[in-house]
C-alpha cells in the first residue's frame, strides 16, 4: 500500500514487517492483526519451532497478569537453566530425559528453587501441548533431585558483629545488605529502592518500599540512624548499586553474596593461603542473605513493636508469617534467659 499515509513496523522471529493504513489507527490495527496471524501460523506449524522461540510466545501470551518482578524471576530461571540446555531444540524433539537432566544439574540447591525450575519446564511444555504442538508434556512427572530447605533464622551476635565490621569498611559494596538489615527489605526489594523513595513524614525519614510479592508489600519503613549515616545521594538513582554504579542484576547479586561470605569468614578468623580460604570455615553453612530480613523482624520483637505493626513493616500478607518469627526465640535470647535464671555464668 505505497500511498498509505501511515506505516507501523514490527519484528517477528528476526524479520521486519510493515503495516500500512490511511489513518494511524488503521495502521496500528493492521499491525496487530498481522502479528497475531504470524504467531498463529507459527503455533500451527508447531514442530519446527525451537524451545526458545516458543518461550517468547508462551510467556507473553499465557502469563500476561503476573507482576513485572515475578516475570523477571521466571525469565531468569528460563535463561539460566532451561534455554542453555534445550533452547535451540525443536519443541517436538524434547524428551523426558532432557528435562530431567536440567533438574539434575541444579541438585543441591534449595528445594524451593528446584521446584520453581520444574514449574517453568512444566508450564513451557504444557502450554505447547494445549496448542497441539506436541501430544505429551515431556516435563510431566519429573523426579525432583535432592535439595535443601532454607532455615529462616536471625543473624547470631557474632555474625552481626562481623557483618557490621566488614560493611563499615566498604559500605558502598554492602549497601544492599545494610538496607535489608535496617529496613527488612527482601533482596529483590533492596535492589529496587532509590533515593527518590526516601520521604519525610512528620520530620522522620521513611523508605518507600515498592514491593510486589504480596498486596501488603508496598509499604513505608522508618530509616534508623544506623542506616542514614551510609546514605549519600551521588546523582545515581539506586541506593544499592553494583560495582559499575548501576542496578544489581541476578549475576552481580550472586557475586556480592560470595564476596560477603568470604569477607565474613576472613573477619571471623579463617586463614587464607594463595587467595583460597582454608577449612574449616567459621561462617555457618546455613548463612543466607535472607537472615538480614529475619533479623530485622526479631529486632522489632525485642524492641516491643506490636506484631500487627511488624506485619505491615515486613510487608507480610498474613500475620501468621510474622507470628512464626515473633514466637521463635533465637539462640541469643535463650542464652540471656539462662543467665537471668542463674543457670550459666
Amino acid at each position: 500500500m505505497p500511498n498509505a499515509r501511515y506505516t507501523k513496523t514490527f519484528t517477528f522471529r528476526g524479520k521486519r514487517y510493515y503495516a500500512y493504513g490511511s489513518t494511524e489507527a488503521e495502521a496500528i490495527e493492521r499491525k496487530i492483526i498481522m502479528r497475531q496471524q504470524l504467531e498463529s501460523d507459527s503455533i500451527t506449524k508447531g514442530g519446527g519451532m525451537t524451545v526458545r522461540e516458543w518461550a517468547d510466545i508462551a510467556y507473553s501470551t499465557f502469563k500476561p497478569k503476573v507482576s513485572q518482578e515475578y516475570m523477571e524471576q521466571m525469565k531468569m530461571r528460563l535463561n539460566k537453566y532451561i534455554l542453555p540446555a534445550i533452547g535451540s531444540m525443536p519443541v517436538n524433539t524434547v524428551q523426558y530425559f532432557h528435562c530431567q537432566q536440567i533438574l539434575n544439574s541444579i541438585s543441591g540447591m534449595s528445594n524451593s528453587h528446584i521446584t520453581k525450575v520444574r514449574q517453568e519446564l512444566s508450564f513451557l511444555f504444557d502450554s505447547a501441548r494445549k496448542n497441539q504442538m506436541i501430544t505429551k508434556n515431556p516435563a510431566a512427572d519429573l523426579e525432583r533431585p535432592k535439595g535443601y530447605t532454607n532455615k529462616r533464622r536471625s543473624l547470631s551476635a557474632e555474625e552481626r558483629e562481623h557483618f557490621l565490621k566488614v560493611a563499615s569498611m566498604d559500605p558502598d559494596s554492602y549497601m544492599l545488605f545494610l538496607v535489608m538489615l535496617y529496613t527488612g527489605c527482601r533482596p529483590s526489594e533492596a535492589m529496587e529502592v532509590k533515593y527518590s523513595d526516601i520521604v519525610e513524614i512528620n520530620g522522620i525519614p521513611f523508605l518507600h518500599i515498592r514491593g510486589t510479592k504480596t498486596a501488603n508489600s508496598d509499604r513505608y519503613v522508618p530509616i534508623p540512624s544506623e542506616l542514614r549515616k551510609y546514605l549519600h545521594p551521588d546523582g545515581t538513582e539506586y541506593i544499592a548499586k553494583n560495582r559499575h554504579g548501576r542496578k544489581h542484576t541476578e549475576s552481580s547479586y550472586d557475586r556480592l553474596v560470595a564476596h560477603l561470605k568470604r569477607d565474613l569468614n576472613i573477619s571471623m578468623g579463617c586463614k587464607v593461603y594463595r587467595n583460597q580460604l582454608i577449612p574449616p570455615l567459621p561462617l555457618a553453612e546455613d548463612f543466607v542473605p535472607y537472615n538480614f530480613r529475619h533479623t530485622y523482624c526479631t529486632d522489632l520483637k525485642k524492641k516491643g513493636v506490636d506484631i500487627r505493626i511488624a506485619k505491615d513493616l515486613m510487608g507480610h500478607a498474613d500475620i501468621k508469617t510474622t507470628a512464626n518469627i515473633y514466637t521463635h526465640d533465637d539462640t541469643d535470647t535463650l542464652v540471656l534467659a539462662a543467665r537471668q535464671m542463674g543457670l550459666i555464668d
